[in-house]
C-alpha cells in the first residue's frame, strides 16, 4: 500500500507567505515520497546493515511525513478561536488560561535547534503535555496523540524570517491557528 500526500485547503495566512506555504508543502510531498520509496525498496534488500540503516531511515521520513499533516491541518479553514470544550478546559486546568498555555507552548517553540514543539494528550491520564522533539522521530512520546505540533526547521520560516526573527514566525503561527481543529483533537 502507498501512502498519498494530502492535500491542505489553507487560506492566506498572516505573516506566513504563500511562497513559504507551497514549498513547505513539497518538502512534505517529499517525506510521503520517501516512505513510499524506503518501503518498496527494503522489499529486495538482503544486507542487514542496509536494511537497518534503511529501516532507520523510514523512521524520520515517517515521522516527516506525519507531523507535517498535523502541522498544515491546523491552518485549514482559517484562524478561529479556541472553543469550549474538553481542550479548553485542560489547558485552564494546568496553566491556568489559554494566554499562559499559548506562552508556554512559544518558549517550548523557542527552543535552540531544529525540531518540532509538541502538545500531547495523555488520554489515561487525561491530561495535556509539551515537549520539544528533536528532528522528526527522536523524542515522540510514546502512547500520547499529537494535539498541536510547530514544526520548527529553518525550512518553515526561512522564506520569511530570518533565524534572528524566527519567534515572529512563531507568533504567526498562533495568530493563523484554527483552534477547532487543534481541539477536536483532544
Amino acid at each position: 500500500m502507498q501512502y498519498e500526500a494530502k492535500t491542505f485547503t489553507i487560506p492566506a495566512l498572516d505573516g506566513i507567505s504563500q511562497q513559504s506555504i507551497d514549498e513547505h508543502l513539497k518538502l512534505y510531498a517529499g517525506y510521503v515520497k520517501h516512505v513510499n520509496h524506503i518501503r518498496e525498496e527494503l522489499k529486495d534488500v538482503n544486507d542487514p546493515y542496509a536494511r537497518s540503516e534503511m529501516q532507520r531511515r523510514l523512521g524520520f521520513e515517517f515521522g516527516g511525513m506525519k507531523n507535517h499533516e498535523y502541522y498544515f491541518a491546523q491552518f485549514e479553514g482559517g484562524a478561529t478561536a479556541v472553543p469550549d470544550g474538553d481542550f479548553k478546559s485542560m489547558v485552564e486546568a494546568e496553566w491556568s488560561s489559554m494566554e499562559a498555555f499559548v506562552e508556554h507552548m512559544k518558549e517550548v517553540a523557542a527552543t535552540r535547534g531544529v525540531g518540532w514543539a509538541m502538545c500531547y494528550i495523555d488520554r489515561a491520564e487525561k491530561k495535556l503535555v509539551t515537549a520539544w522533539i528533536d528532528e522528526q522521530h527522536l523524542g515522540q512520546l510514546a502512547d500520547l496523540d499529537i494535539v498541536l505540533g510547530i514544526d520548527m526547521w529553518e525550512h518553515s520560516y526561512m522564506l520569511d524570517y530570518p533565524p534572528s526573527e524566527k519567534k515572529a514566525y512563531i507568533d504567526a503561527v498562533f495568530k493563523n491557528l484554527n483552534w477547532e481543529v487543534v481541539a477536536n483533537r483532544v
